[in-house]
């Protein structure tokens, strides 16, 4: 199955969807959290019973994307991935604010990760999947990174994506079983290292949307594959941790999200393959 203009036509193409799913990507990674703060408001509101002024709506799709200084509501020919910014020089084209240099590297990376996917896989629902599975994986790692939330949102329909394609067959390389010991034995595995650091310690050593997290990549990689995951984030954890530290970088409670080093991680063996990890180790 392809266009039949060829695999680079068919990668070329699937890493221009990248782009734009990448731009979608953007909203999700800043919208999602306020989202559910603003549910999290008005449960508590609920219980207490105190009265709420009526919110104005607000979710993935509406209101349309504004400038965070000036309101002006962004353009279609404004929001043009990667282009627009180039053109706009990074700036509000009304009161020349910066928007930044994420925007347009989420789009950037988003395009990649769809053109190797379906430069490996081809125009199959291999590459449709594995598409789905960078997309989720990367709205993670910058949410998490942002906020420490890792939203049940994205890491659950990660989990059942990933048991459902290999019950599908969609991935060689993991059949089903294969596929739920990795779910099981992925959030079993941190929530006793989760329980083992609160009773030594009396703090919270990670959130629960870790343990989600990695029983995702254990849907999608496998069992195998999980101990050169966890292995590769813990050590990548540890150095960027200790970096951080030593430049005063570090957040208030000195903490560092573990989210997005699981993340780099599930990239690393999605492009390389698990074993590559253990090898790069010398192990």
């Amino acid at each position: 199955m392809g266009t039949g203009f060829g695999p680079a036509f068919d990668a070329l193409l699937a890493g221009f969807f990248g782009l734009l799913f990448g731009s979608f990507l953007n909203v999700v990674i800043y919208r999602l959290p306020k989202m559910m703060e603003r549910q999290w408001a008005q449960e508590c509101a609920e219980l207490t019973d105190t009265p709420q002024e009526p919110a104005e709506k607000f979710n993935l799709l509406v209101p349309r994307s504004r400038c965070s200084s000036c309101g002006h509501v962004i353009a279609w020919y404004e929001n043009i991935p990667v282009a627009s910014y180039l053109f706009l020089k990074g700036k509000c084209s009304v009161c020349g604010a910066s928007y930044g240099l994420r925007y347009p590297v989420i789009e950037a990376v988003t395009g990649a990760l769809f053109f190797f996917c379906v430069w490996r896989w081809g125009w199959s629902l291999t590459a449709l999947a594995w598409c789905g599975f960078s997309a989720a994986l990367l709205a993670l790692a910058m949410i998490d990174w942002d906020t420490t939330l890792l939203p049940d949102d994205i890491t659950l329909p990660l989990l059942w994506a990933g048991l459902i394609v290999a019950a599908l067959q969609w991935n060689p390389a993991v059949n089903l079983s294969t596929a739920l010991w990795g779910a099981v034995a992925g959030y079993l595995s941190l929530w006793l290292v989760y329980w083992a650091f609160k009773l030594a310690t009396g703090k919270e050593g990670m959130g629960y949307g870790d343990f989600k997290l990695f029983a995702a990549l254990g849907a999608w990689f496998g069992w195998p594959a999980l101990v050169p995951i966890i292995l590769m984030a813990s050590v990548i954890g540890a150095v960027i941790g200790i970096a951080l530290k030593f430049s005063s970088k570090l957040r208030e409670g000195g903490y560092v999200p573990f989210g997005p080093f699981l993340a780099g991680a599930g990239f690393t063996a999605m492009i390389f393959g698990p074993q590559s990890i253990l090898r790069f180790a010398g192990l």
